[in-house]
């Protein structure tokens, strides 16, 4: 059986996946990131997993997902963030000189989402965005089928757009954007709290946490809509840890959208709850495999296991907050 192996390059595990182009895992793997995470290091160590992983060979191609940009051809790895020494690596000729297949390489988020949108929350769908709430805001572009990252391979920045153009300092320059106001890091400055101590206050009937909640839905809401009016994707999934709490700010957001959004721009929008969690990367990553020796977009998915909505702009129904897990 042809398969390929999707690989979640990050700070202190590697994970690798060997799938079949129906997208049934077929092996795993996990190990540790060599410390320190050294370009040399690291690219034996994905070598030498990948043998133990698939010592016969039969995996045709292999896609990485790296904590960082990527070039536009998918071959070297501009930055990967908490790994030393990492600039303008050529990951994938080293890979493929060891390996001999081909390597693909992606940007981590935009692994996830094409993860989602091959097996998870996006596969009913040929235009999808993910939105990865973590310690930074993240996400990626799905258009007609194919994964988008403009013509330097940097685009679909979507944490980075702004919302505040007064808001707190971001390390990207762009001062007051989403991402200081959604992320985990913003939401520990502005309460001191984690956001499971949030959640829980809140469900335990806290006014000032169900107000936050309220709030943290609206903004993540203007954010939403900036998108919407851009990309007008037939759906957005929400990722990351602080998904776990969209039960508590998912009413707000999605009124906040009713509000700024056209109907003509959000008909037949549904935000949902991305399905994968942690293992969204590995797929991605063996999708964006499949598509560099296949060729083929996101259009082969099957409609019989398509994910039930989590809510639509159509609609003032919001599943109970057992829907929203990781």
């Amino acid at each position: 059986m042809e398969c390929v192996i999707g690989i979640d390059l990050g700070g202190t595990a590697i994970k690798l996946a060997q799938f079949a182009q129906d997208g049934s895992l077929l092996n795993s793997l996990e190990v540790p990131t060599p410390q320190p995470a050294t370009p040399k290091a690291v690219i034996k160590a994905i070598a030498e997993a990948v043998r133990q992983l698939d010592p016969q060979g039969r995996a045709i191609a292999i896609g990485i997902g790296t904590p960082g940009p990527v070039d536009a051809s998918g071959r070297i790895a501009r930055v990967a963030i908490n790994l030393a020494g990492w600039e303008n690596v050529p990951l994938a000729d080293e890979l493929e000189g060891r390996l001999k297949r081909p390597v693909v390489l992606a940007n981590d988020a935009n692994c996830a989402g094409l993860g989602e949108a091959w097996m998870g929350a996006g596969r009913r769908f040929r235009n999808f965005l993910l939105v990865t709430l973590g310690t930074g805001v993240g996400g990626a572009v799905i258009l007609d089928g194919n994964l988008f990252v403009g013509p330097r391979g940097t685009g679909g920045e979507l944490g980075l757009i702004t919302l505040d153009p007064k808001g707190h300092p971001c390390n990207s320059g762009n001062d007051g954007s989403l991402e200081q106001h959604v992320s985990v890091q913003a939401i520990r400055r502005r309460t001191g709290l984690e956001p499971h101590e949030l959640a829980a206050n809140a469900r335990s009937g806290d006014p000032e946490a169900i107000a936050f909640w309220t709030t943290y839905g609206q903004e993540l809401g203007a954010g939403l809509a900036s998108l919407i009016y851009v990309l007008t994707p037939e759906a957005i999934a929400i990722g990351g840890g602080i998904s776990a709490s969209a039960d508590l700010f998912f009413p707000a957001l999605m009124a906040e959208l009713e509000r700024r959004v056209l109907p003509s721009s959000r008909e037949g929008l549904e935000i949902l709850v991305a399905e994968l969690g942690n293992q969204a990367g590995c797929v991605g990553a063996a999708r964006l495999a499949w598509n560099r020796v296949r060729g083929a977009d996101l259009s082969d998915r099957s409609a019989d296991n398509a994910p039930t909505p989590a809510a639509t702009l159509d609609t003032e129904t919001i599943v109970p907050g057992d829907r929203w897990s990781d």
